[in-house]
């Protein structure tokens, strides 16, 4: 019963983290991290996620790793941030091993219409045909949509390709539940006062950057700041993790 709870408190926190990252209303959010056993505990993996922003102009998704630059927010700083997103979901992973379940390979987490999605996939990654930049471009495609039009005819023909072979595969593991309910800052709304840090619990998933302070010197610093605390913070919480991020944009 505990090692089932502590998978729900991976869910929340995976979702808690991901909500804190995007700096702007959004609409839906999809992630894909992978995570490949190797010979004497070595591990190796990715992650990168989209969201799409709430806007009736906006439709395409954001990268992750655009955020930085797109918002005037310490890349160093954010990149930590996704470590250690990375970082829950191998401790949810490792949760999950413990439940009796066959360790997963790659997991794909979307939020959309106020629900928690998660497919776990248990393709052996370590002697896959695909590369990492195939995977990417085929994740894209089966859940940002993104045309096969779009791609050059060498990728094309390699989605497909895998297309027609995942009609052969098993299905993934599926898990749904409503989306972390209470109130959860973004990144923009950490602020520091008498050198402690001050989260708005006033904000929630839909908290949006103020276009007034976003480009004044004064926010600029006020957001590194925030971020750095935020870090310390977590670092105190939770170990250590060793992880590879792959940033593919």
């Amino acid at each position: 019963m505990q090692v089932y709870l502590n998978v729900h408190k991976k869910y929340e926190a995976i979702q808690k983290q991901l909500f804190y990252m995007i700096p702007e209303k959004w609409d839906r959010v999809y992630l894909y991290a992978c995570v490949v056993d190797h010979f004497q505990d070595l591990q190796t993996g990715e992650m990168f996620f989209y969201y799409f922003p709430k806007s009736m102009i906006r439709k395409n998704p954001v990268n992750v790793y655009e955020v930085p630059n797109k918002f005037n927010i310490d890349e160093k700083a954010y990149l930590k941030l996704a470590e250690k997103l990375y970082d829950e979901i191998k401790e949810l992973r490792k949760e999950c091993i413990k439940m009796g379940e066959k360790p997963w390979s790659n997991i794909t987490i979307f939020v959309e219409d106020l629900k928690f999605h998660v497919e776990y996939h248990y393709d052996d990654l370590r002697y896959s045909e695909y590369t990492s930049l195939d995977r990417h471009l085929i994740w894209r495609h089966q859940y940002l949509h993104v045309p096969l039009s779009s791609y050059s005819k060498k990728e094309r023909n390699m989605i497909e390709e895998y297309l027609k072979q995942e009609k052969h595969i098993h299905k993934p593991m599926t898990y749904q539940e409503g989306i972390y309910k209470k109130p959860v800052s973004n990144i923009t709304e950490f602020r520091k006062i008498d050198d402690n840090v001050n989260i708005n619990r006033n904000v929630g998933v839909d908290a949006h950057i103020d276009p007034k302070t976003t480009n004044t010197n004064k926010a600029k610093k006020r957001k590194t700041v925030g971020v750095d605390a935020y870090i310390d913070q977590k670092e105190n919480e939770t170990p250590t993790v060793k992880s590879q991020i792959l940033t593919i944009q």
